[in-house]
């Protein structure tokens, strides 16, 4: 879909910011481009739309050469996603996600219409639309930049970290909406990011940059994880790689057990709780855990682990009860069991063996 042809840029100290850049994107899929400041990462990210202008070599897209198209229309046929979202702060949500249909000559009525159906598949509620972005949260003012990226239905998406100023929280929650929402629309998405964890979690293909505009390593992110190729590559993906290699590790091994709960009417009477007990609501969700020594005040309960993840959420859970117990939960947030410590631990180390032993 994407090629890059011994791409490399230099500016006026002669330094490569990018240095003899080769590589494959893949359509349909999402690639990361993780490395530390100055590794020519969104400077190999810009010369895909000519926002950059390479010094030397050839970027195609389907097979056609970009410095062949005008630079405006380009970047019109790409979506486009920086870290501060880039909203008109005079324009109200909707007219802002309308920008790029109306660049494109889109009567205005169907532009509007257009923008507030995405503001639904990007999680914003459509009273959002008649707010000025000063009046969003970051998150969502994130949420409306990526529909606005993805107004004009572009066959690429270009996002230049994109949640790296938003909170743990709010950046975990749209990772895993831009999962969801590749999932539906398939789009060849090229994500930059500095932070190794967003890249393994995200990436289909993961391109490790290391300083000097060196492309080090082009892979998977399971083999980047378990394989990497330098010095480098293991020392930037770190010490503790084998966990965040878990999260290619499935927890099907690992047993799910009963646990006592109470309901609210429970709750209300001021349940005592002769052990560690699981308080739920009305639908069996759960609330919280009740301790032995806490009286009858709810304990928060940690991560929450759905059937079908993986050994690393698994292990969240746990380390995170404070009973020690990882409530397992199925697709509808119905508590279905805990999952313990021991028993996570052992299939971790079951896991690191077989990978041992394949390797």
């Amino acid at each position: 879909m994407i090629e890059f042809s011994r791409i490399t840029k230099r500016y006026l100290d002669n330094q490569p910011a990018v240095e003899n850049l080769t590589m494959a994107i893949d359509k349909g899929a999402i690639t990361v481009f993780v490395g530390p400041s100055g590794c020519g990462k969104t400077t190999s990210l810009r010369m895909i739309n000519r926002m950059v202008e390479p010094t030397s070599g050839t970027i195609t897209v389907d097979g056609k050469d970009v410095s062949a198209v005008p630079a405006a229309a380009l970047r019109r046929s790409m979506g486009y996603v920086m870290q501060s979202a880039g909203l008109l702060p005079h324009r109200t949500v909707t007219d802002n996600v309308a920008t790029v249909l109306r660049l494109n000559r889109v009567p205005r009525a169907q532009a509007r219409r257009r923008a507030e159906e995405l503001l639904d598949v990007v999680g914003l509620s459509a009273g959002m639309g008649r707010r000025y972005p000063s009046q969003l949260s970051g998150g969502q003012q994130q949420r409306v930049g990526v529909a606005r990226a993805l107004a004009a239905d572009p066959p690429v998406l270009l996002m230049d970290e994109p949640f790296s100023a938003v909170d743990p929280v709010v950046r975990a929650e749209l990772q895993q909406e831009l999962l969801r929402l590749q999932r539906d629309l398939a789009k060849t998405i090229v994500f930059v990011t500095h932070d190794i964890d967003e890249a393994t979690v995200l990436g289909d293909k993961v391109a490790v940059f290391a300083t000097g505009g060196r492309l080090a390593q082009y892979a998977a992110a399971e083999e980047i994880l378990r394989a990497p190729v330098d010095d480098f590559v293991a020392n930037f993906v770190g010490r503790d790689r084998g966990f965040r290699h878990l999260a290619f590790s499935g927890a099907d091994s690992v047993q799910i057990h009963p646990v006592p709960t109470v309901g609210p009417a429970q709750l209300v009477a001021g349940f005592t709780a002769a052990s560690w007990t699981l308080a739920v609501d009305d639908a069996d969700r759960p609330l919280g855990w009740l301790s032995p020594v806490a009286g009858p005040d709810l304990v928060p309960g940690g991560s929450l682990f759905h059937e079908g993840e993986t050994l690393r959420r698994a292990l969240d859970a746990v380390l995170s009860s404070p009973a020690g117990l990882g409530v397992a939960v199925n697709d509808g947030g119905v508590v279905t069991g805990v999952v313990k410590a021991p028993e996570v631990l052992a299939a971790i180390e079951a896991a690191r063996s077989a990978r041992e032993g394949g390797a």
